[in-house]
């Protein structure tokens, strides 16, 4: 089944709460509203004619000039050979979405990364807390606007440049 014909079924079953669908992007994408994400996921899974039962990747995206974070979400259904993508977009002031680790627990550790690196909260995750920084550091290093701290701890961050 082709991105069009997926959308077609979400929007039938969620209404508004399904958003565009670019069927002619490389990797085609449909929109979905933040607050029917989880519900969403879960048809996808459940349907058996979509069954998709992975989540490949989880990631997010800080479009600062949009004061929005994306947070994309790349799924698999190996039963039918088919792909798909879908995009949240959230406001950077309070990037508030809720988990799909009810749905793929793959989702754990994606969510996290994305806490820790852009400041995206999955509501409901059940151990959202930073993956990758300690849990005192200050600000996401993947926002546009992050401006890295001259020292951590006494310890400077100052790295040599390898280019010169």
């Amino acid at each position: 089944m082709d991105a069009t014909a997926i959308h077609q079924r979400l929007k039938e079953r969620f209404g508004d709460a399904v958003g565009d669908c670019d069927s002619a992007a490389k990797d085609p994408w449909i929109a979905v509203q933040p607050g029917a994400i989880a519900a969403v996921c879960r048809f996808l899974k459940d349907e058996p004619e979509l069954a998709f039962d992975s989540l490949s990747n989880q990631s997010g995206v800080d479009y600062n000039a949009k004061d929005a974070i994306e947070v994309v979400y790349h799924l698999y259904s190996y039963a039918h050979r088919h792909p798909l993508v879908l995009k949240v977009s959230l406001p950077r002031a309070n990037p508030v979405v809720s988990t799909v680790e009810q749905v793929w627990k793959a989702a754990n550790w994606l969510e996290r990364e994305i806490y820790d690196l852009l400041g995206v909260v999955f509501e409901g995750h059940s151990d959202l807390r930073r993956l990758l920084l300690p849990e005192d550091w200050v600000g996401y290093p993947l926002r546009k606007d992050y401006v890295e701290a001259e020292e951590y701890h006494g310890i400077s961050t100052r790295r040599e440049s390898m280019l010169k």
